[in-house]
């Protein structure tokens, strides 16, 4: 693009604060689900838990990635264009 196609205004929409907030969030919530989804699976084998607790508690920390990313560009648009 040239300098006159380009919008007045460029913001930046990831910063580094923000990937490590989100980091952080993340690996707290797949150890609280690890920790919620190891006593669910039937089994008395040490490594089995592990094994199935991480991918449950990986699967659900996906879907909360995604939720918080949704939850950021909403918050966004309603920050930046607010009602009249």
């Amino acid at each position: 693009m040239s300098s006159s196609e380009k919008p007045a205004t460029t913001k930046k929409l990831v910063t580094p604060l923000s990937l490590l907030v989100d980091a952080i969030l993340c690996i707290a919530f797949f150890i609280y689900e690890f920790t919620v989804c190891a006593a669910h699976v039937p089994s008395y084998d040490k490594s089995n838990v592990a094994i199935w607790a991480a991918l449950s508690a990986l699967c659900l920390t996906g879907v909360f990635w995604l939720a918080l990313q949704m939850f950021r560009v909403v918050f966004r648009f309603q920050r930046e264009n607010p009602r009249k």
